[in-house]
């Protein structure tokens, strides 16, 4: 069976990086919001927001941070961690910034967005995995995350359950 996860992800700098991941076809995820859709539930605000990312979480087992260069500590993206542990999903993040995107390029690797987060006494960054594909090649760095992106779902799936 496969699995159905959510994307988390800073959209205007990492989605054509996200997109590989996302089509990568090795779970089922959430379907992206076109930029019409995302105007249209920006212009209800927060709670519109807010009813968006909870309905998109609704029946996914696990939330994957895809994380770029600016990911940590925005807005929307620490709601749908928060949200993603409350609800007791599995949780898991995996740098992007080495995959190319449109023009070609890659950023800067970013801060691990777990960090800001406690779980009790413990940081939230010392109980949920982040993954870091070695190298910089575009193409291997895909390779590495294709290889071992259902195995990762399923050590998160089974992390959140101890906690």
């Amino acid at each position: 069976m496969a699995r159905k996860v959510f994307y988390s992800f800073h959209y205007k700098l990492d989605n054509a990086r996200a997109a590989q991941v996302r089509n990568m076809g090795v779970v089922e995820g959430n379907p992206p919001a076109s930029d019409n859709d995302w105007e249209s539930i920006e212009r209800g605000g927060d709670p519109a927001i807010k009813r968006w990312i909870d309905g998109q979480l609704s029946g996914k087992s696990c939330a994957v941070v895809l994380i770029g260069s600016q990911t940590a500590g925005r807005k929307w993206i620490n709601y749908e961690i928060e949200t993603a542990w409350k609800e007791g999903k599995g949780l898991l993040g995996i740098y992007i910034n080495n995959l190319k995107d449109l023009d070609s390029k890659q950023v800067f690797k970013g801060q691990n967005p777990f960090e800001a987060f406690k779980i009790g006494t413990q940081n939230m960054a010392s109980i949920v995995k982040v993954y870091d594909p070695p190298g910089q090649d575009s193409n291997l760095v895909y390779a590495y995350i294709k290889n071992n992106f259902s195995n990762w779902i399923e050590e998160a799936i089974a992390i959140r359950q101890r906690y």
